[in-house]
Order: C-alpha cells, then sequence, then structure tokens
C-alpha cells in the first residue's frame, strides 16, 4: 500500500464537494451519473476499503477519459467511515441527500447492512456491496445487487475442500462482529448440507486484535484438523502465528475478506501453507481480459494489483454495463431490470450474476494457498 495513496484518497473523500445529480430520467448533456460509496478509507479494514475504493476509481477514470465515451460519465463521491456501521449510515443518507443516484461498493458486513437500510428507505439501488452477510442477499431485497459470490459461497467450498482431504473436524474462528457471525453462520449451513460432522469448536477475538491468546486455548485443545477463519488480517495473523507456536500443525483456511495482501505483509514467511478464498480472478493473470484491462489501467496510476483493487474495478465495470443495458436516460426501474437480468454476465474472461439466489462457490471461487515468498498457487 503506497502511502502517497492513501493519503490522496483519504484527502479526496474528507474534501468531496457532492454535487447534484440529475433523477433517474432526466436527461443531461453529457449526462452525469452520481455514485455514493462509504468506505473504510482508515480504521480497521482501511488497507482493504482503499484498495477496493482505488480499483472503482480506476475504472471509472478511465472511462470517463475515453475519446469515444457514449454519453454519460461517472462520478464516484466516496466518504469514510473508519470501518464503523453508524458513520456508514450517516454517510449513506448524506450521499443520497446531496445527489447520489445510487448507493456503490460500501466495505464491511455491518456498514453494507447499514447503507442497505437506509438504501431501502429511501428507494435507492445498493450495488456490489463488498462481503455484505447473505441476509443481504433474500429475494425480498430487490433494490440490492451483489457483485462478489455469498459468504455461503465461499464457506461452502471451503468446508467441501476439508472433506476432500478427510478433514472433518473443523473450527472457526470468528471476529466479534457482524462479518464474523454471517461467516460462523455460514460454516455451519455449510457443514449441515454437506452432512459432516458439527464444528468442533468455535472461538470469537476482537475485530482485527492481537488479543487471541483465549481462542487458540480454546481451539488448540479441540484439536481441530483444520481451522476457517473468518477475520480481518491482523487477528488472522496473530492467530496463525500463536497457534503454530502452541504446536498446531492442522490447516488454515480463510474467507477472502481477510485481504491477501495485507495478511502477507503482517505474516510474512510464516503465511507458507495457509488457504485463502478468492472471488475474482488473480490480479498478475494478464492472460484473463479483465485483468489485462485491469492492468493497463493501473499502469497509469500510483497503485499496486490485488485482490481488492481488481474486484472494484470489477464492480465498476459492471455497473457501467448495467448503465448501458438500461439506456442513457432511463429511469430509476429500467437500470433495476437491466441489472436484474445480468445473472450471467462475461466482464472479460470471468463471469458475474446480480440475480438474488444463484450461487458461485463452484464456478467463481479460487482457493489458493502462498508460499513463503509470497507466490500465489491455486
Amino acid at each position: 500500500m503506497h502511502t502517497t495513496r492513501r493519503h490522496l484518497l483519504a484527502a479526496a473523500a474528507a474534501g468531496a464537494t457532492l454535487i447534484a445529480a440529475p433523477a433517474w430520467g432526466q436527461a443531461a448533456k453529457p449526462r452525469k451519473i452520481i455514485l455514493g460509496q462509504s468506505v473504510p478509507l482508515t480504521g480497521a479494514g482501511d488497507q482493504i476499503g482503499l484498495a477496493f475504493a482505488g480499483g472503482s476509481k480506476l475504472y471509472f477514470d478511465a472511462f470517463n477519459g475515453r475519446k469515444n465515451n457514449p454519453g454519460w460519465t461517472f462520478e464516484l463521491q466516496q466518504l469514510d467511515d473508519g470501518y464503523d456501521a453508524t458513520k456508514a449510515a450517516a454517510n449513506a443518507k448524506k450521499l443520497l441527500a446531496d445527489g447520489a443516484d445510487l448507493l456503490y461498493g460500501f466495505v464491511g458486513t455491518a456498514a453494507s447492512e447499514a447503507g442497505a437500510e437506509v438504501a431501502a428507505k429511501e428507494g435507492a439501488i445498493f450495488f456490489a456491496p463488498y462481503a455484505a452477510s447473505d441476509k443481504l442477499r433474500d429475494p425480498s431485497a430487490s433494490n440490492v445487487f451483489h457483485v462478489r459470490p455469498s459468504l455461503y459461497d465461499e464457506a461452502f467450498k471451503m468446508v467441501r475442500h476439508c472433506a476432500t482431504l478427510g478433514q472433518n473436524r473443523i473450527a472457526v474462528l470468528a471476529e466479534d462482529d457482524a462479518m464474523g457471525r454471517a461467516g460462523l453462520a455460514a460454516v455451519q449451513q455449510a457443514i449441515t448440507e454437506l452432512k459432516l460432522p458439527p464444528l468442533v469448536a468455535n472461538a470469537v477475538v476482537p475485530v482485527n486484535s492481537d488479543k487471541v491468546d483465549a481462542a487458540v486455548t480454546k481451539l488448540f485443545a479441540a484439536q481441530p484438523q483444520a481451522i476457517i477463519q473468518v477475520s480481518l488480517f491482523n487477528s488472522t495473523a496473530h492467530f496463525i502465528r500463536k497457534m503454530r507456536k502452541a504446536g498446531y500443525a492442522g490447516s488454515f483456511l480463510n474467507f477472502s475478506v481477510v485481504g491477501i495482501d495485507p495478511l502477507f505483509a503482517a505474516l510474512g514467511k510464516e503465511i507458507g501453507g495457509v488457504v485463502v478464498s478468492q472471488v475474482v480472478p488473480s490480479p498478475r493473470s494478464s492472460a484473463t481480459p479483465i485483468v489485462k484491462e485491469y492492468l493497463a489501467a493501473i499502469d497509469n496510476s500510483d497503485q499496486t494489483p490485488s485482490y481488492e483493487s481488481l474486484e472494484g474495478f470489477i464492480a465498476a465495470k459492471t455497473l457501467s454495463e448495467a448503465v448501458r443495458r438500461a439506456g442513457r436516460n432511463a429511469d430509476k426501474a429500467a437500470l433495476l431490470k437491466a441489472m436484474a437480468s445480468m445473472n450471467d454476465y462475461d466482464v472479460g474472461g470471468f463471469r458475474i450474476n446480480l440475480r438474488a439466489g444463484v450461487r458461485d462457490s463452484i464456478r467463481a471461487i479460487d482457493l489458493v494457498t502462498i508460499t513463503a515468498d509470497g507466490k500465489i498457487v491455486r
């Protein structure tokens, strides 16, 4: 993470002046579509938030700079919520009141739930939340559209992987927040559906903290063959390090929300063998068209490639396609209809389902391991 990038993004978010946008269906020449994003540019999830927000802005800036612009541009208004759900809700209200056409790319389970609640009350679209709980995938949440697979999809992939290896003694480490609780529930659901024995133990730790001793004692005593972690990189790294020091030799598997780059920075060579679920292609796989497009854009920026940044880029391009399908002067109903029909969108060698209820545990999720020198292996 470049310090320059962090400061520029944070300063831009803090000092942004929100510009009123025309309501859906009112033509402007060229039309400007305002996207409101509440994201942690500071706080526990800042490295993930900065990367996701940066990748989103990377795409929108490239789109706006095209010579063959289709007649509309995007303005991404980013406000810092510090990984705090109350602040995210306040930001959502402010963004909509100041003219945002829709809410986009909220980061974190609690923040996404808070933003989605505001969007529902205001009749707004809530697009591409990062790490939202699966309750936002209920068909009744018809204004919410997901670019990434569900927590259940990730849990199913990891639990099935454990079962394939004969690892039926599974435990969960979860952070004491909405994300941790949602991830734990997803793992338990996957275990039930795969007809495996119940968890041998689970433990909770403070969010992104080094206070993991009690969890280490509890889970080590249970002697699981595999531990699935639904936690950010700091608590994940401290837990892995202390479990290994205690003599644990089993597997560690992580939800994608851990942040693979910050986890590597925190663990260094000790990351060898750790498994991380990923919901987008490798950001260095230039043979994949969307990654090639992303890398070309990143060459003209101060960013470095990452899974989280690529996911932001993909989310932004998917939204752009939804606007194209709806038409330049479409109203909100037309945009909702366009998004609801995107159940098999090829964003560039990678397919996306925006429709609620579609399971992506087979198609869109990779389990990767990381070597001691930082190489990612599928």
